[in-house]
């Protein structure tokens, strides 16, 4: 009979601890969550915060004119929005245009007329161009903006 009490109360002391640990488990887990939430979103903050301000549009003058595979050409213009920091100082366009032709030159009709493959080409050129204008580690040249564009 003795042996019945002693089974009796060391059960509830096993369910309070029981208990304690996953209570202590819930605040860890919930403690981290939380932590990681407020520093996802600090992440994200402070990238809005480095995004580029818009400064002037530099138009490049004159439309290009490219070959194409297969005996086609391409004709278009372009121009390059600067970023804020780029202040209003006139800007070399020759590298940009140099680029642009590297980048369209031979490529087939069929890349240049969907939406898809304008869009991956632009963002490849885009990508050179900011690269090419980087200064001092900041970015002067943030967008790239067709002004023609016609292939034959």
């Amino acid at each position: 009979m003795s042996d019945e009490k002693d089974a009796a109360a060391e059960a509830p002391k096993s369910n309070k601890m029981l208990m304690m640990i996953v209570a202590l488990a819930m605040v860890l887990l919930g403690g981290g969550g939380v932590g990681a939430f407020f520093m996802l979103r600090g992440d994200s903050a402070s990238a809005a915060e480095e995004k580029p301000v818009k400064g002037a549009v530099v138009a490049i003058e004159n439309p290009l004119t490219v070959n194409l595979a297969e005996g086609h050409y391409l004709k278009f213009g372009f121009a390059l929005q600067m970023t804020e920091k780029a202040g209003e100082e006139e800007v070399d366009t020759n590298e940009a245009l140099n680029l642009a032709i590297e980048q369209y030159t031979g490529r087939t009709v069929a890349e240049l007329s969907t939406q898809a493959g304008r869009d991956k080409i632009k963002a490849d050129l885009l990508e050179k161009i900011e690269k090419a204008y980087e200064k001092d580690d900041e970015q002067m040249v943030m967008d790239l903006y067709y002004t023609s564009f016609v292939t034959q």
